[in-house]
């Protein structure tokens, strides 16, 4: 009882991020959200508002709530299997992707597209293509992405791609000769006790899950008139299946980029391995120097695969102001963020389904006021 009156006080510390989040449910930013931070290992809250389901009937949000995590799978699932393959030697960091996936190939540019710049996203491929419309299965995806131009030579830009992940994906799978999914599975989220992180979840947790789109209409228009020829498309609200078009209709619900489900309790305990350097429980699962590695500057604003604090040239920080400088973390299309503050020892996992019913872009402003809330609130609590 202790413990939870605790919580409750410092919960209540808070109000005025619960206020934020409150007024952007009300505006329509989005149907519900769950927020959860930690500091310094003390729970402060761990809140849940709104509706998981709106559409075709109301299911309430509660902290246990499963969200299709979209691009946290990059950080989540992808980048933590390929630093835990360069910490035992099965790959390099500067090793080019081709000589993993030959049918990559290594002509002309895509012999300078090396592991750690799929992982920086300074390999130079577009940011998307609806692969789906003409290919199918991981051969088919790799030899697609081969044949793209790139939107510049590797290593002259920062430009962020889902196809970056995808082929990292598929390196995983290449190497270990078992699919993303199993190796996370066995090695991150099983030794983390994540138990509701998952790719591909059961018909029966879908009362569980947040729902996102009403169809992919968002990527129907993406696509173009390629779209009008493709026969696949969803049309009914999207709930338990991986919303992002490559990883649904052309890999199955398992890709590097997309397709993870889990909780914002699954993602603090995930945290908190790259807290404490990569030792869980006196085990190390990730060794500290690719801790390091993967949260230092490899390019303007980013680490591998982390987005570091910084400040653009229009003067907006990010994740927002007060964050410490070498805070890092990262967003899903979907309406979700993770936050990592390791100077402050602070987690901030913030969840919405913006995309449910239809996606809209009002949750953004919403979500840098309440990073710059959580920061003044603490600093009220703990007068730094």
């Amino acid at each position: 009882m202790e413990d939870a009156s605790r919580a409750a006080t410092l919960s209540a510390e808070f109000v005025g991020v619960r206020q934020i989040l409150t007024r952007g449910l009300d505006d329509g930013a989005f149907s519900g959200a769950v927020a959860l931070a930690t500091y310094r290992g003390t729970l402060l809250f761990h809140w849940a508002l709104g509706w998981a389901c709106r559409e075709p009937h109301e299911i309430p949000m509660t902290p246990e709530t499963l969200f299709d995590l979209a691009s946290l799978n990059k950080v989540v699932a992808t980048l933590p299997a390929v630093l835990l393959l360069i910490a035992r030697n099965r790959l390099d960091l500067d090793q080019p992707v081709g000589e993993i996936l030959p049918t990559f190939g290594r002509a002309g540019w895509r012999s300078a597209v090396t592991i750690r710049r799929l992982l920086s996203h300074t390999s130079g491929l577009p940011a998307w293509q609806p692969l789906y419309l003409q290919a199918h299965g991981p051969e088919e995806y790799v030899s697609a992405i081969a044949q793209l131009e790139p939107t510049c030579k590797p290593g002259q830009q920062v430009l962020y791609s889902d196809l970056n992940y995808i082929l990292l994906g598929e390196v995983v799978r290449a190497v270990t000769r078992r699919n993303l999914a199993d190796v996370a599975m066995a090695e991150i989220f099983t030794p983390l006790g994540m138990q509701n992180t998952l790719f591909c979840p059961p018909a029966s947790w879908r009362p569980r899950i947040a729902a996102t789109e009403r169809g992919n209409f968002y990527e129907m228009q993406l696509a173009g008139k390629q779209a009008a020829q493709f026969p696949r498309w969803r049309r009914e609200v999207i709930c338990g299946e991986v919303h992002d078009g490559n990883a649904f209709y052309g890999l199955d619900g398992i890709a590097g980029h997309a397709g993870l489900f889990s909780t914002a309790a699954d993602l603090a305990r995930y945290s908190q391995l790259w807290l404490q350097r990569g030792s869980w429980h006196g085990h190390t699962l990730l060794p500290e120097s690719l801790i390091e590695e993967a949260t230092r500057p490899q390019c303007p604003g980013r680490g591998l695969g982390w987005v570091l604090a910084h400040t653009d040239p229009a003067g907006n920080s990010f994740p927002a102001r007060g964050w410490s400088p070498t805070a890092y973390g990262h967003t899903g299309f979907t309406g979700t963020s993770l936050w990592i503050d390791p100077a402050r020892q602070l987690v901030f996992v913030l969840l919405t389904n913006r995309v449910h019913p239809k996606v809209q872009d009002k949750h953004l402003p919403i979500r840098q006021r309440v990073h710059e809330e959580l920061i003044a609130s603490l600093r009220r609590l703990h007068d730094e």
